[in-house]
């Protein structure tokens, strides 16, 4: 996994991913990733499988409305995207955590097609380094017990074990400096 980043605004690349606000004209990839009970299954918190397009572009009009940063804070939601492709791979977030919102918690979603190469490490990577960038001292994920390969993932990023396998924590003292 590549350590550098680079943000420009809401917008975070690495030397394979660009992680980028999402737009309507992603809705047919992003129901490959969120219509798959593959992949629908481990998302914490619960997201139901979006079953058709018209739903899922429902779904990012949502996420439209409030791009990364509007609400004063890291957070948002964002595409990921093969660099050199522009395919898009999954789909990241950082996210507050409930019950209170404090704490910010990071998320990421590959389809099928782009398991195992790495990339959701790097994508969750890349979103902790925003939110260190960005004045957030720590970072959580929350990963359902049995999703070993989220766990996995989690684990590659620096992050931390803290209750029952399941809430991983990273600080920025845990990774490298961004670039750019």
């Amino acid at each position: 996994m590549s350590h550098e980043v680079t943000i420009v605004g809401s917008t975070i690349s690495t030397p394979r991913l660009r992680l980028r606000p999402w737009h309507q004209a992603d809705a047919a990839e992003a129901l490959d990733i969120y219509g798959s009970s593959e992949v629908s299954r481990w998302p914490a918190p619960a997201m139901d499988r979006v079953d058709d397009l018209d739903q899922m572009r429902a779904v990012i009009t949502g996420w439209i409305a409030a791009p990364p940063g509007s609400d004063g804070r890291p957070s948002g939601r964002w595409v990921i995207e093969e660099a050199e492709s522009e395919r898009v791979a999954g789909s990241g977030q950082i996210l507050p955590l409930p019950p209170e919102g404090e704490d910010l918690e990071l998320g990421y979603q590959l389809a099928p097609w782009a398991w195992g190469r790495g990339l959701a490490a790097e994508a969750g990577h890349a979103l902790a380094h925003y939110a260190f960038s960005n004045g957030e001292e720590e970072v959580f994920a929350v990963v359902r017990p049995k999703n070993d390969r989220g766990t996995r993932a989690a684990r590659r990023i620096g992050m931390e074990c803290r209750r029952n396998g399941e809430v991983l924590r990273a600080a920025p003292s845990g990774l490298p400096a961004p670039q750019g």
